[in-house]
C-alpha cells in the first residue's frame, strides 16, 4: 500500500484491492476473537507507520470506488478508524460483521440516482455538507474565481449543490450567471454548465474569466447574454444538442439592494417587491420546462430592509418556486460575516442597529426544491 496526499493534504491509501480483500477473508475465517485481532492491529500498524507522499489532484475531491479497479484510494483516516472500530468490537460476530461492511466498501458501489456519492464509502465525503447552517470563513479565490463583480456569490454553492443533485457530464443551467462562478465549479467538476446574463459587458468579463479555468473534463460552459425573463431555454438548449438540465441554480438580485444595470428588465429595477417577485417566478417558469423530472432547483437569496421594516424577500421567493408545483426540500442558512458591503463598516452598521431597533443582515438562504 501506498500514501498519498489528496485534496488539499488530506491522507489517501492506495491499496491493492485484491491483496486487502484477501486479508479480509482471512480474517472472516478465524473462529477466535484475540487472534482475528492480531491480525487487525498488525494491519493498523503497518499503515500508520507509512510515509505519506503528496500528490496533486486538483479538485478531484471524491475517492476511486469502481470496484473493477485493481487499485483502491481509501481515506486514511477512515481506514483507521473501521480498523480501530473491528479492534473495538466485543464478540467475535460484531467484529465479522464489521470486516464485512469494510470488504463491501472495496467491492460494491451504491449510489443514488442523482450524484456520483458512493452510500458504500460516506464517511470519506467528509468535505460535502449535510447540515442547514454554514458557516464559511472566506471565500474561494483560487483559480479563475476573483471577487471583482458585486454581488456574486461564493463558489461553495455551487460546488455543493452539484456535488449533492448532479452526476460526472450532468448539465447545469445558471439563468442569473454574473461572474460565472457557477460555469467555473462546472469545469472544476466535470459537469456542463450553460449561463445566462443580461448584462453584455458583465458576460464578456466573465467569459474571459471562465475560459482561464482549465478544463480537464472537456466540458462545456457556454455563458450568453440575454434576459432570462423572456429566453426560450429549450432553443438555448438545442443548440448543444440537449434537451434537458439536471440542475437549476438561480441566484437572482435581491430586488434593489444593489442596482446591476439601468436597464428596465433588469429584475434589481422592479419597481416593487411583487414587480420583483413577478418576474423571477417568469424565469423560475421558463426554466422549469428544461429540467429532468424529479431533478433539483436551488434559489440563493437574501432579504432586505424598506422603510425601516424587514422585508422577507427569501420566504417570498420560496412561496413563489411552492405555488408552481415544487417541493420544498431544505432549507440551508448561510453566514454572511464577511460580505464585501459590511466588512470595512461592521461598526457602524453596529450604530445603525442600535439606533433603530434592527438586527445586521449576516445571513442568505439556499432554498432546495425538487420538482
Amino acid at each position: 500500500m501506498r500514501l498519498s496526499n489528496r485534496d488539499s493534504g488530506r491522507p489517501y491509501v492506495d491499496i491493492d484491492r485484491h491483496a486487502l480483500c484477501t486479508f479480509l477473508d482471512a480474517c472472516l475465517s478465524e473462529t477466535e476473537l484475540p487472534s482475528l485481532r492480531d491480525r487487525v492491529a498488525g494491519l493498523r500498524r503497518d499503515i500508520m507507520d507509512m510515509p505519506i507522499t503528496s500528490v496533486n489532484e486538483g479538485f478531484a475531491l471524491l475517492p476511486s470506488v469502481e470496484p473493477n479497479d485493481p487499485g483502491a484510494a481509501f481515506s486514511r483516516n477512515v481506514l483507521l478508524e473501521q480498523l480501530q472500530q473491528i479492534l473495538e468490537a466485543r464478540t467475535l460476530r460484531r467484529a465479522h460483521y464489521y470486516l464485512q461492511r469494510l470488504r463491501k466498501s472495496l467491492t460494491e458501489v451504491r449510489r443514488s440516482v442523482v450524484n456520483d456519492i458512493n452510500l458504500n464509502r460516506w464517511k470519506e465525503y467528509d468535505t460535502i455538507r449535510t447540515d442547514s447552517l454554514w458557516l464559511v470563513d472566506r471565500r474561494d479565490a483560487s483559480g479563475a474565481h476573483e471577487a471583482w463583480y458585486w454581488g456574486n456569490f461564493i463558489p461553495e454553492i455551487p460546488r455543493q449543490m452539484m456535488l449533492r443533485y448532479t452526476r460526472a457530464g450532468d448539465w447545469v443551467l445558471d439563468p442569473f450567471a454574473g461572474s460565472g462562478t457557477t460555469l467555473i465549479e462546472c469545469r472544476r467538476l466535470g459537469r456542463h454548465g450553460l449561463g445566462i446574463e443580461l448584462n453584455a459587458e458583465v458576460v464578456a468579463q466573465a467569459s474571459c474569466r471562465v475560459a482561464e479555468e482549465p478544463n480537464p473534463f472537456g466540458v462545456t460552459t457556454t455563458l450568453v447574454t440575454a434576459d432570462s425573463t423572456t429566453l426560450d431555454f429549450r432553443a438555448l438548449l438545442g443548440a448543444h444538442d440537449v434537451d434537458q438540465v439536471q440542475l437549476l441554480i438561480l441566484h437572482p438580485p435581491y430586488h434593489d439592494i444593489i442596482c446591476f444595470s439601468d436597464g428596465e428588465r433588469d429584475l434589481s429595477n422592479a419597481p416593487d417587491v411583487e414587480a420583483f417577485i413577478e418576474s423571477f417566478a417568469d424565469v423560475v417558469s421558463r426554466a422549469r420546462k428544461v429540467l429532468e423530472p424529479g431533478r433539483y432547483l436551488v434559489v440563493v437569496i437574501g432579504d432586505k430592509y424598506q422603510d425601516g421594516a424587514w422585508i422577507p424577500l427569501g420566504f417570498y421567493v420560496m412561496q413563489a418556486v411552492m405555488e408552481q408545483g415544487c417541493r420544498l426540500k431544505s432549507v440551508v442558512v448561510k453566514n454572511l460575516d464577511r460580505t464585501r458591503a459590511k466588512r470595512s463598516q461592521q461598526a457602524l452598521w453596529r450604530y445603525r442597529a442600535l439606533v433603530s431597533g434592527f438586527y445586521v443582515f449576516k445571513h442568505e438562504y439556499i432554498l432546495v426544491f425538487q420538482t
